[in-house]
């Protein structure tokens, strides 16, 4: 359906039958090839009926609508009207009259289509996070030039009546101020927002971000503009102040690996609810809970998004906040936390000391997460202590307190700027107590990868030993590889993703116009084949080999037949990605051989290592987000952990049991803290992966997109729910930002 309603309108042309290779090579790019348009005529009866009309004459009953609250409210209205219209269109004997009782019920599906993530009932819309990739991109550009030029810069972002972007993109930037349309600040914002600016320049910070939604408005509902905002630190402070209007970039451009994976989830979602729909179903949305994919009556999501805007226009900002959904109340919690820093009259006095270190290889967003374990251990009133270079570190006493300002900036940078090294503890366990009596660490929060997880194991079993260790330990993951036991998504893996899809993008586009090509991509992910994968389905592979899905050569043979029969008929390049790991035998080189030999005189076959550069570069917003928020759940943990564990009669602190020993992870809709010892029978220490993981379950559909006839698992498809208003706390996931 071409041009969205208004090609259901007018028909003819605009409604055509898709094909194989009609939607092929669309996944990088941007908008919508298919096209899409404001319709006025839909919105009256007689639109509808011509629209009704046009499905009708090519015996369509079933729409899958992606959009905004508008257009899925409209889906819904059509669907209700649905019967009424074909009794008209009988009536004018435009159709049979057996054509009603044919195409009785029109079903319908929605997913969510915008970049203000707007919607009640989902985590997160399909374009939301290419939006924040703009923004971010942007942001970080325009930190370099104000800190060169010691200036103050005022960014507008798109949000008329959602300030999700604007929220967002300052937690992932660590702006000094955000102005949002659901919590407007109080009066008297102005000094206070001066005072703050004031405060962060004369600590030596040389530049300020300041993040306004462009529907940001005061307590009496008066608009709060960029160049009012800019004027205001001008006047008050004389700062050279500078505003950046980013405007339609937040809509262009390529869909980030997020997106690419939400929206393909998404589609497949739609099509077995379209499968399962009867006359009596009503309308659903295909929504993202946490890592899962749920189905919700659409015209309640639609009644609270209204809601929202009604609690707005009615000053009721505290109950928009929360009706927005838990995602939205944890970012703006989780900002606040860690923008604003409580005067030292006002912090809790706790006397006790929490130390935090990066253990394993470098990821992005793993500065950012000690960022924010850093700042919330201080509003909670801890003396945090920073470790260097991992537990080879903490054996050579390499241990100094941090303070507030120290981690400020750190948001942005990849890698780890605490230093992080693979060795684990084991090798120098006496050293690492003498340390931690020396400096009486009382909490410890380990940010990691496979090798992190070790670590906490065997830190937890050295408690026998060593008294030092009885305390409450927690361990964030942070890994490119995403083969963490006991959590479906990784710190650092979106931004791996992110890499892969690019550069793969840039591959396949170098053979454009050239004679047929096909491309064998290596990626890294030790033993497990989640960068192959997913990366795989987001880059639009034609096969991803992996350890975990054991293949010989008849299945290599397979491969090359199925490509070089789709290169014959209808595709001119092909792309295979390899993790590095997945066959000793079948290596890179061989399968590259085996392409280039094979496909002879039909494509020519070009190798590519990706290397390191998975590794590097500035963290993804995803990353930046989900560390920031994991690590202030984390730190708050600790607390708790600690306060129960103090023993007042002795004065210190003692947490033996295995609950005070855990690892922070995402599970499906859920964050949540497990014992690593009971995450041990969950792995395959071997190969250093979990013995089950979800990401298995998208490999099928990678193989249909690639025109391989293959089943579909639908055991882990939603099942219609309802709108819950107040998640339980431990659901509180919001895992996409």
């Amino acid at each position: 359906m071409l041009k969205g309603y208004q090609g259901m309108v007018d028909g003819g042309e605009n409604i055509k039958e898709a094909s194989w290779e009609s939607v092929s090579s669309m996944l990088q790019v941007g908008g919508t090839v298919i096209g899409s348009a404001r319709c006025k005529e839909f919105r009256t009866h007689e639109g509808r009926l011509k629209a009704a009309h046009n499905l009708v004459q090519h015996g369509i009953t079933n729409l899958c609508v992606i959009g905004g609250d508008g257009s899925l409210t409209g889906a819904n209205l059509f669907r209700e009207e649905w019967s009424g219209l074909l009794t008209e269109l009988v009536e004018q004997g435009l159709i049979e009259a057996d054509a009603v009782q044919k195409y009785s019920a029109l079903h319908i599906v929605g997913m969510v289509g915008s970049i203000d993530n707007d919607f009640c009932g989902t985590d997160m819309t399909i374009g939301t996070d290419s939006a924040l990739h703009r923004i971010i991109e942007v942001v970080d550009a325009i930190m370099t030039t104000a800190q060169s030029h010691q200036r103050t810069f005022v960014l507008e972002v798109m949000g008329r009546h959602c300030g999700y972007l604007a929220l967002v993109s300052a937690l992932a930037c660590g702006a000094d101020w955000v102005l949002i349309p659901e919590m407007p600040p109080e009066d008297g914002w102005e000094d206070k927002m001066c005072q703050k600016l004031s405060a962060t320049r004369s600590r030596g910070t040389r530049l300020n971000i300041i993040i306004v939604a462009e529907g940001a408005i005061d307590r009496h509902g008066k608009p709060i503009t960029s160049s009012l905002v800019k004027d205001l630190v001008v006047k008050c402070l004389g700062f050279d102040t500078r505003v950046t209007i980013l405007g339609h970039v937040q809509r262009g451009g390529t869909p980030s690996a997020f997106d690419r994976i939400l929206a393909s989830r998404m589609g497949v979602e739609a099509v077995l609810a379209l499968l399962e729909t009867t006359a009596n179903t009503p309308a659903c949305v295909v929504s993202l809970c946490g890592n899962q994919s749920v189905r919700l009556p659409l015209m309640e999501c639609v009644q609270m998004t209204q809601e929202v805007q009604k609690a707005m226009d009615e000053k009721r900002f505290e109950e928009a906040v929360r009706l927005r959904g838990r995602s939205f109340e944890n970012n703006l919690k989780t900002y606040k936390l860690l923008a604003h820093r409580k005067p030292e009259s006002e912090l809790p006095v706790s006397n006790f000391n929490v130390a935090v270190l990066n253990v394993g290889a470098p990821a992005a967003g793993m500065n950012a997460a000690v960022r924010s374990a850093i700042r919330v251990g201080i509003s909670e009133g801890h003396k945090m202590f920073a470790v260097s270079d991992g537990f080879e570190g903490f054996s050579k006493g390499q241990i100094k307190e941090i303070k507030w300002a120290d981690v400020g900036g750190w948001t942005g940078q990849g890698g780890s700027l605490l230093g992080t090294k693979r060795t684990l503890p084991a090798k120098h366990i006496d050293k690492i107590a003498e340390q931690m009596q020396k400096h009486n660490i009382n909490a410890l929060l380990i940010v990691g990868g496979f090798e992190a997880f070790e670590s906490l194991l065997q830190l937890y079993e050295a408690r026998a030993t060593y008294e030092e260790f009885c305390i409450p330990m927690c361990m964030l993951p942070a890994t490119i590889s995403n083969n963490v036991p006991g959590t479906d998504l990784s710190i650092g893996a979106d931004t791996a993703l992110n890499a892969i899809v690019e550069t793969c993008d840039r591959i396949k586009q170098s053979a454009s116009g050239t004679k047929r090509r096909v491309f064998i991509i290596e990626t890294m992910g030790g033993y497990c084949g989640y960068l192959a994968s997913v990366g795989g389905l987001a880059a639009g592979a034609d096969a991803a080999y992996i350890y975990e899905e054991p293949f010989d050569i008849r299945d290599l043979q397979a491969n090359v037949e199925h490509l070089t029969e789709k290169m014959k008929t209808s595709i001119q390049r092909g792309l295979v990605l390899r993790n590095e790991n997945s066959n000793e035998n079948y290596t890179t080189d061989f399968i590259y051989q085996l392409y280039s030999e094979e496909g002879k005189g039909v494509f020519d076959s070009r190798k590519n290592v990706l290397g390191h550069m998975q590794q590097g570069g500035a963290p993804s917003p995803f990353d930046r987000n989900f560390g920031t928020k994991i690590s202030a759940k984390a730190m708050q943990w600790v607390t708790k952990k600690l306060v129960e564990t103090f023993r007042h009669d002795e004065g210190r602190v003692f947490a033996n049991g295995e609950d005070s020993c855990c690892l922070l992870g995402m599970r499906r809709r859920a964050l949540v803290f497990q014992p690593v010892v009971q995450l041990k029978d969950q792995t395959d220490f071997v190969h250093r992966i979990p013995k089950e993981q979800w990401w298995l379950k998208l490999r099928p559909l990678m193989k249909i997109l690639a025109k391989y006839k293959t089943s579909y698992d639908v055991s882990d498809s939603g099942q219609l729910e309802h709108v819950v208003r107040n998640r339980p706390k431990e659901s509180d996931a919001s895992v996409a930002m």
